[in-house]
């Protein structure tokens, strides 16, 4: 399915179910971001990843029917980890990494681009905030 808007071509493809969304390059970044992403997905222990900006996202889960579930909790450890940020003071923050018992969560943002990557817990976070920054 095509659209074409007035400053963007957007384009919606469904792959192994899963929703990808991609806006032309205007976004370099965003596009950068997302090669990184998809070669990170491919290492052993990877759950997944979300890949948001202001206009675009891509979502690449095993379990299809909690995606929403998966979307929230992004989106609120991004908000949670700002909030705390400004009332602790910190400064700048590089990434945030949550464990719970067997999966954990490894948030950053880099310019207006959001990413969760979500892992098993015994994954090396370490080398994936590596890999997203070059």
């Amino acid at each position: 399915m095509k659209q074409k808007t007035s400053t963007n071509e957007t384009e919606t493809a469904f792959t192994n179910e899963v929703a990808i969304t991609s806006v032309d390059e205007e976004n370099s970044a965003f596009a950068n971001l997302s090669a990184s992403l998809t070669e990170i997905r491919k290492l052993k222990g990877v759950i997944g990843y979300i890949l948001r900006s202001n206009t675009s996202a891509i979502i690449d889960l095993n379990e299809q029917d909690k995606i929403i579930e998966y979307a929230v909790l992004s989106s609120q450890m991004h908000d949670s980890s700002q909030e705390i940020t400004k009332q602790f003071n910190l400064g700048e923050t590089e990434s945030i990494l949550v464990e719970g018992e067997n999966v954990k969560v490894l948030c950053m943002s880099i310019g207006e681009n959001k990413i969760s990557v979500f892992m098993e817990k015994s994954a090396t976070h370490a080398w994936i905030i590596k890999r997203i920054l070059l």
